[in-house]
């Protein structure tokens, strides 16, 4: 099943940045095991919210379901917002629990969006959100 994997800022950097918070596994080793999980997952990550916004709308044009990590972004862009609602489905995954951390970190605009949100899973969050994804 062709499904996109998208990361925002920063998530390049899992494995060296606050492992306190989010765990020693690599980029590579999350890219690997969404890839064991589902074969054609398309995974991709960009410090870039123009970049993350066209990802959107390829998956809106190609119908492509979408797990989505925005990382810092899904507590204030509207603009990621409103391209994510485009997509035909969209599972929002956050590898902390959101709720237990600074109280900016709360709210996200893309929940509302969203067909379900994982959070504080660490990265076994994207093995359960692509497990949704293909029973859907």
């Amino acid at each position: 099943m062709k499904i996109f994997v998208l990361n925002g800022p920063n998530l390049g950097r899992l494995g060296t940045r606050q492992t306190d918070i989010y765990g020693t596994t690599t980029y590579a080793e999350l890219v690997a095991l969404c890839q064991q999980v589902e074969p054609e997952a398309d995974v991709r990550q960009t410090d870039d919210e123009a970049q993350m916004i066209g990802w959107l709308h390829e998956a809106a044009d190609s119908g492509t379901p979408v797990v989505l990590n925005p990382g810092a972004w899904s507590h204030y862009s509207y603009a990621l917002r409103d391209a994510a609602a485009l997509a035909p489905v969209v599972i929002e995954v956050h590898l902390s629990q959101t709720a237990a951390r600074e109280e900016f970190r709360h709210h996200s605009v893309i929940s509302a969006i969203a067909r379900g949100t994982i959070t504080g899973l660490g990265v076994e969050g994207y093995r359960a959100a692509i497990r949704a994804l293909q029973s859907h």
